[in-house]
């Protein structure tokens, strides 16, 4: 069976999700760069895959699929039915959709804090929208007393997802590590499948976010 292919750019959130799940599974996959910041995803041949033209987008053998959190959930169920990254428990599963909507929720908060900086020429953050982010992770820090993980004591694709989105926090400058929970978890996911591949794109964004801001420390120096 031909390998997983998977439209990618690794400076994208969403798509390391993707590339995340598919390195946690041990799945054999093609990567296709389509480089956002060239206008790549509006090429008429990726329109012709995708009309929405969003990466990632994987091709499994002829099944096509994008938005991250439901290319996880598809790649665990049809490759890896019973594993524990997408738990067949209901209510152990209900958990885990519970923290990928909480990622949602920060992804869309960091966006709204990012967009000022990347598009409009602005140098810092704005208070409101720090104070969302740090809201966010305040009430994860809270879900996360006492257990190893965002959903509970096992690795879940919500591990991957949030890890995604708060290693991309921590090189834009968020003071991740006064949330002592979260700030061990990220220390306890060095070892998984795929982080560094995940922590060079979020270093991308935060060289780039950090060089406009000229930001040195975090956003709370």
């Amino acid at each position: 069976m031909a390998p997983v292919k998977l439209y990618y750019f690794n400076v994208s959130p969403p798509s390391r999700i993707a590339l995340l799940t598919i390195r946690n599974l041990k799945l054999d996959v093609e990567i296709i760069i389509i480089n956002t910041m060239k206008n790549e995803q509006m090429s008429p041949e990726f329109m012709k895959i995708n009309p929405q033209h969003t990466i990632p987008t994987i091709d499994d053998n002829g099944f096509i699929l994008w938005e991250s959190r439901a290319i996880a959930s598809y790649l665990v169920s049809a490759k890896a039915p019973g594993s524990s990254l997408y738990p067949s428990d209901i209510k152990k599963k209900a958990i885990v959709d519970a923290r990928l909507f909480l990622d949602q929720d920060l992804f869309h908060a960091s966006e709204e804090a990012m967009y000022p900086i990347y598009e409009q020429k602005a140098t810092t953050i704005a208070e409101d929208k720090k104070e969302k982010i740090y809201k966010i992770l305040g009430n994860l820090n809270t879900f996360m007393e006492g257990q190893k993980y965002v959903a509970g004591n096992e690795l879940t694709i919500a591990d991957l997802a949030l890890l995604v989105n708060i290693s991309t926090l921590y090189e834009i400058g968020a003071n991740v590590n006064k949330f002592k929970n979260i700030a061990a978890w990220y220390k306890r996911l060095e070892t998984i499948p795929g982080y560094q591949e995940n922590l060079e794109g979020a270093k991308g964004i935060g060289n780039f976010l950090r060089a406009k801001m000229t930001l040195k420390g975090t956003w709370d120096d």
